[in-house]
């Protein structure tokens, strides 16, 4: 069974579901690692009976050298693939260049790259809206496309129903994502 590693920052819904979805059905799930002591997801992953371990970015004197210890740690669990669910660090190219890692992003990829994209995307002139999973590379969400979904932002969407259409996506897409480039490995 191919293993992932899943890196989260935040509440971990996502990390969540993905476990709920695919651990030890369609792929193990090694480990979660957050970036931050009082994230909620350490909760979610180990209610779930998934190990997870916190490497504080603010410990560290550098990008590079958090990115140098995360990548050990990440290697220690030998993953198929990395799979970055709501982890919010912009990733050096020590870790770009030792990681094969995939990203959920709440905007359809190129447009609204980097923070707040559901916001961006919400008050955006395009009523085209979605949802990209993209492989992590040196450039800020600017990996090859793995997917993509779309929907049409509706005239009466508020942002939180807005962000309601986003979060159901995300939640379908990335379990197909990782099993797509599960399947491809």
């Amino acid at each position: 069974m191919k293993k992932i590693v899943i890196l989260f920052s935040g509440e971990g819904f996502n990390a969540q579901n993905i476990i709920k979805l695919l651990h030890e059905k369609e792929c193990f799930v090694a480990c979660g690692i957050t970036n931050k002591k009082d994230a909620e997801g350490i909760k979610k992953l180990s209610s779930l009976n998934v190990k997870t371990e916190i490497l504080e970015h603010d410990l560290f004197d550098s990008r590079e050298s958090f990115d140098e210890e995360l990548v050990k740690l990440i290697k220690s669990y030998k993953p198929d693939l990395v799979v970055l669910s709501g982890f919010m660090r912009i990733l050096s190219s020590v870790f770009t260049s030792n990681i094969k890692a995939i990203n959920l992003h709440p905007s359809l990829l190129p447009k609204y790259k980097g923070a707040r994209a559901i916001e961006r995307s919400f008050e955006g002139e395009s009523d085209k809206c979605g949802v990209s999973v993209h492989w992590v590379s040196g450039e800020l969400d600017g990996g090859d496309i793995i997917l993509q979904k779309e929907f049409i932002r509706s005239e009466n969407d508020t942002l939180e129903s807005f962000s309601k259409k986003i979060k159901d996506i995300e939640y379908e897409l990335m379990p197909k994502a990782i099993m797509k480039v599960l399947s491809q490995s």
